[in-house]
């Protein structure tokens, strides 16, 4: 009896110590976001924060939330430049898609909004996954880089607090090897291929080759439009054009608290809080967004009640809009999908990538 009892107790652990080894990312999240929400909110006077969250005006939110579509659509036409060498896509299709993936990075962990956002390019388009999924990356680079520029920018005039000059340098060191790295392959991609197909053929089974040997071809495919220094400018132009209208957002939502500081400030928030959500954190960046904004508004004057109001009604006003819409076009996705009507010519699958299996 006592040995069945021990093999019961086995039985029912093991699917519970597996859910927690396959969600190690979401449980460290969990640890993250917990640790900067209790930064947060430490000495915090609640009082005072919800009668300046109940007094604000949230007539400013309007047109901030206007700017920021604005800046998602621009988001959507620079991915579309990424994407013409391997499909010509208009804006207004890819717009849909774009917005998805924003809602899936707010609603499920470890920004699987981007391998949702791929999934359905795919679905709808016939764009390979691994081909798409390689230009998100390279819009996440020139979206750090240009967090980065941000920072540097407005040194001078406004001073990072201390405790961040750490996180920015190794930021910094991050984002600028990756980009020598995707330079280097889009540059040399039958050099690196070669150096690729070497290490494959001697290090992974031989059933397994052709699969990652393909993965490597469009990833290739993915870098195009690196090759070219004038749509290199344009990715760069427009990612700098997508942040300060993003910025010019957090100027907005400014308004409806009782405090006021320069744009290049907001323009230093930006960077610094984006910086801080590529951490590991819950789904919509709790905590880790909290917790930059708030340091850089304390540091330029802004009393924490003030800076802690105004950084939560910044977070849901830039989550909640894009989540809703998000959600209404992945409903409206479901349905095409499961509609009688048979696949368009363009929507023929370019490539057998595999669909995502789970998106935690």
């Amino acid at each position: 009896m006592p040995h069945a009892g021990s093999s019961h107790k086995r039985s029912g652990t093991a699917p519970i110590e597996g859910l927690i080894v396959r969600n190690w990312k979401l449980w460290l999240g969990v640890l993250v976001s917990g640790v900067c929400l209790w930064i947060a909110l430490r000495g915090l006077d609640l009082q005072a924060f919800w009668q300046i969250v109940r007094q604000a005006n949230y007539w400013w939110i309007i047109p901030g939330v206007l700017v920021y579509f604005v800046a998602v659509w621009a988001r959507t036409w620079r991915w579309r430049s990424m994407l013409r060498h391997i499909v010509p896509i208009p804006v207004a299709r890819l717009f849909p898609v774009v917005v998805i993936g924003y809602m899936g990075n707010n609603v499920y962990p470890a920004r699987a909004g981007e391998v949702l956002r791929s999934y359905v390019l795919r679905r709808r388009e016939g764009v390979p996954i691994s081909a798409s999924l390689t230009t998100v990356v390279l819009e996440r680079l020139f979206d750090g880089l240009v967090m980065l520029l941000f920072v540097f920018v407005t040194l001078p005039f406004a001073p990072l607090p201390p405790a961040y000059t750490s996180l920015v340098t190794v930021f910094s060191a991050l984002f600028l090897a990756a980009l020598a790295l995707f330079l280097a392959v889009a540059a040399r991609p039958a050099r690196v291929g070669r150096i690729y197909s070497w290490l494959v053929d001697r290090l992974l089974p031989t059933r397994l080759r052709p699969a990652i040997h393909g993965l490597f071809d469009k990833f290739v495919v993915g870098l195009e439009s690196l090759r070219s220094p004038r749509e290199l400018a344009l990715i760069f132009l427009s990612s700098c054009a997508i942040w300060l209208a993003e910025t010019t957002k957090y100027w907005f939502v400014m308004h409806a608290f009782p405090f006021e500081v320069s744009f290049l400030v907001l323009m230093l928030m930006t960077a610094v809080v984006n910086l801080f959500t590529t951490l590991p954190s819950t789904p919509g960046y709790i905590g880790t967004f909290h917790v930059p904004g708030i340091a850089v508004l304390m540091a330029f004057g802004v009393g924490q009640e003030v800076a802690t109001s105004y950084t939560v009604v910044l977070h849901v006003a830039l989550w909640l809009p894009i989540t809703a819409l998000g959600g209404l076009f992945m409903l409206m996705e479901h349905r095409r999908r499961d509609g009688s009507a048979p696949l368009p010519p363009h929507e023929t699958p370019l490539a057998a990538d595999t669909d995502p299996r789970s998106l935690t």
